[in-house]
């Protein structure tokens, strides 16, 4: 797609706040027409066509002679404005009624309403931004944690796009000098060029697989942890659910079945999202509708990132635990003593017999034994431990101290594919020198290795990728 297929498209416009009833509402305009719409609906002091660039100007919003709002009215002059073309934003009182009003004086008067993204995708076609910032701007909107935001502003500053551009550049340049020697084999000689080519193409596939393992931390960070909630009946998952939420989500009881289907809740625990599922109590049960319920937890829990496995301390482990343990401890498991405020009968080295009881030589890969699994004694009542449970988790999930200054962290499952695709390419290269495979070879692969990275960036897509990008993004941006 090039600049050129939306010069001549009308001038778009889109209400660029939350419908709800708030203090500023805004209505955003972009196009080369935006000047002459805004200067039939605003009247001032003076014309917003006569304005420099990124000034206010203060009046009202009129529909023919009548009076739409009060206003303040933002003028930006290409090329210097976030979609590159002439924008003007308009400030009027929000609330969900004279912000509609005022975006249908702008559409009555010329402009056509904005499809979802079709600002930043302006942005994007006009070269304001590149596909992976563009990506960012919806990340940074949907951000459930500081972590996440964060690492979407450092993409939209440009940290992925940098990094993708110093490797496809190191690319291309190899590319260019070996297809220059093909043509030119009298005056460039390629010979010995392998090697140099292999060192090249070695520190390329490293950087790449940094990269790619960035992406773990990337997708703990943006779309939060997969946590269940497991433990017997009435061993105080409920009350953990409602702390950790901030909230009365569950109902606690001291009736054993309470909780029969699963509740299920996006929490912050310090920078980090769980996606905790709250699970039936797992034990051997008559009850129809209850063993469905259990059901339903033990399906849960295979699924899961993340099991916290909540044991009432004040009471004897018996065979139900054992159950627990057999189906938990292949995963990434946190056992949480609870009700460590009453006398307690379950102690750290207690719950860790009976994993080794169990068998978890047997259940846990990587030759992990019981010290491996994390016990904390908390207090769901008193809200105690919490803190602890927090550290813990981060030290489970995120690799090393993050760091948003120098670091880049793939969040995007469509940049990781395109990823690995380019370090599959480099890889193939360094194969075909092994080989001793012609030089024309080493070019197929190095193209191939740059088109994948240049999807990342925008520079080799689609029409009906981007497009699809863009269709979910929220309306107005």
């Amino acid at each position: 797609m090039s600049i050129e297929m939306i010069s001549g498209e009308k001038t778009i416009a889109a209400i660029s706040t939350g419908m709800t009833s708030s203090g500023i509402g805004i209505v955003r305009i972009s196009g080369d027409e935006a000047f002459g719409i805004a200067d039939k609906v605003y009247k001032g002091n003076k014309k917003v066509s006569h304005t420099e660039s990124h000034r206010i100007l203060y009046g009202h919003i009129v529909d023919g002679k009548e009076i739409v709002d009060e206003v303040l009215v933002m003028v930006m002059r290409a090329p210097h404005t976030f979609t590159g073309e002439n924008t003007v934003e308009i400030n009027c009182h929000g609330g969900t009624f004279v912000v509609r009003r005022v975006l249908e004086t702008v559409l009555k008067n010329g402009a056509r309403a904005a499809e979802p993204g079709e600002f930043t995708k302006r942005a994007f076609l006009n070269g304001k931004i590149d596909l992976s910032q563009a990506e960012a701007v919806i990340d940074v909107i949907n951000s459930e944690n500081e972590y996440a935001l964060q690492s979407s502003i450092s993409q939209l500053k440009g940290s992925v796009k940098n990094k993708i551009s110093d490797i496809r550049n190191k690319i291309i340049y190899h590319t260019a000098f070996i297809e220059t020697a093909l043509d030119d084999p009298e005056h460039i000689s390629v010979d010995g060029y392998g090697e140099t080519l292999k060192l090249v193409s070695e520190k390329i596939i490293n950087d790449l697989k940094e990269l790619i393992r960035s992406s773990d931390n990337g997708r703990v960070i943006k779309e939060g942890i997969n946590t269940v909630i497991v433990g017997k009946p009435n061993a105080g998952k409920s009350s953990l659910l409602n702390v950790l939420a901030g909230h009365e989500r569950a109902i606690v009881t001291d009736i054993e079945g309470t909780t029969r289907d699963i509740l299920q809740e996006q929490i912050r625990l310090g920078d980090l999202s769980l996606n905790v599922i709250d699970t039936a109590g797992i034990r051997q049960t008559e009850d129809v509708i209850e063993k469905i319920g259990v059901d339903r937890a033990k399906e849960y829990a295979q699924k899961a990132d993340l099991i916290i496995y909540v044991v009432d301390a004040s009471r004897e482990l018996d065979e139900n635990d054992e159950k627990i343990l057999e189906i938990i401890l292949d995963k990434k498991t946190v056992i949480l003593l609870n009700k460590s405020d009453l006398k307690t009968i379950v102690t750290e080295d207690r719950i860790r017999e009976r994993i080794n009881t169990v068998g978890l030589s047997q259940t846990i890969p990587s030759g992990r034994t019981s010290q491996d699994i994390p016990v904390i004694a908390i207090s769901a009542k008193e809200e105690q431990g919490i803190r602890e449970l927090e550290d813990t988790v981060k030290t489970l999930f995120l690799k090393g101290n993050l760091s948003f200054n120098d670091q880049i962290y793939i969040t995007n499952a469509r940049q990781k594919n395109a990823l690995i695709r380019a370090q599959k390419s480099m890889e193939k290269v360094i194969r075909s020198i092994d080989e001793g495979l012609p030089e024309d070879f080493y070019s197929i692969d190095l193209i191939d290795a740059y088109d994948a990275l240049g999807s990342i960036t925008g520079e080799s897509v689609g029409e009906d990728l981007i497009n699809e990008i863009f269709s979910k993004f929220c309306m107005g941006k």
